[in-house]
């Protein structure tokens, strides 16, 4: 078995298939190996007999398996793959497979999934719930096109997302965005006007700076990348969602400045997983 590596769940629905495609070209990009892990469900209702109903999922897993790694070898031929079957339910035994691991990559939905949902639960509990970094590959979802947009504010956590931004920028020779939404102070006479719509030069001149400076570190350590810094009065949700239409990715922290302690995934990060349209990361200081 592998050490650190990309796990990658698959269970052969067009979901997974993206984000097999997509951790297969995350591997090669870092140099590191792959893990792909199928679970069966325990306890399916097979027809005929509980041999027969055995070896049928056994066939349907080792079918799903084996085109997750022809899939792999189209999409990255020269990586180490290892492939694993556990029987269980979903969340927590792609929990217990993550351990350890550099990423967990997934679907936005899975198989069972109603049609209607825009993230599946089994992906939104493992965003929540995971001890490493999650993506949560939606959209579109090929090769990057577009930037690397790492959404900030002040909390601790905008230190992890932009060392995830950079290395990520590095590996794949992809530009960065770094947003950052603050509501500013607005004039009483003012006060029904939305925050999108005020013009306060002097105040996001303000948050510029100070955005910059907390760049400056990242930009000496990787001074070949292309960084643009984006201010914004919109809600950060709303503004990475509207971001994504034009990255190749989006990261998030896993809680930020205005969450509750007790909660394991902030409202921001779940909007974004919700609606963007493109892969997201959900990044978080491994336990």
């Amino acid at each position: 078995m592998f050490g650190r590596s990309i796990v990658v769940g698959s269970d052969g629905t067009e979901s997974s298939n993206a984000a097999v495609d997509w951790a297969a070209r995350e591997a090669l990009a870092c140099r590191l190996p792959l893990r792909i892990v199928h679970v069966v469900g325990a306890g399916r209702e097979q027809a005929g007999s509980p041999a027969d109903g055995e070896h049928l999922g056994r066939e349907a897993a080792e079918s799903i398996v084996a085109a997750a790694r022809d899939r792999v070898r189209r999409v990255a031929a020269t990586i180490a793959v290892e492939t694993d079957t556990v029987t269980g339910d979903a969340a927590p035994c792609l929990l217990e497979a993550s351990r350890g691991a550099e990423v967990l990559v997934l679907g936005n939905r899975g198989r069972g999934g109603f049609a209607g949902l825009l993230l599946g639960s089994v992906s939104q509990k493992l965003a929540t719930h995971a001890v490493c970094p999650v993506v949560v590959v939606r959209g579109r979802t090929g090769e990057a096109g577009g930037p690397i947009v790492a959404g900030v504010d002040d909390s601790p956590a905008a230190g992890v997302i932009l060392e995830d931004a950079f290395t990520m920028a590095a590996a794949h020779d992809l530009p960065i965005t770094v947003l950052r939404s603050y509501l500013p102070v607005s004039p009483l006479r003012l006060y029904d006007v939305v925050p999108e719509a005020l013009v306060t030069p002097e105040q996001d001149d303000t948050e510029r700076a100070r955005l910059h400076q907390l760049l400056r570190p990242w930009r000496t350590r990787f001074p070949t990348l292309t960084v643009d810094v984006e201010v914004t009065h919109a809600g950060a949700a709303h503004a990475l969602v509207r971001a994504s239409r034009h990255a190749g990715l989006i990261i998030v922290g896993s809680r930020g400045r205005g969450e509750l302690a007790g909660t394991m995934l902030g409202s921001t990060s779940l909007q974004v997983m919700h609606h963007a349209e493109c892969p997201v990361r959900i990044t978080r200081e491994r336990a």
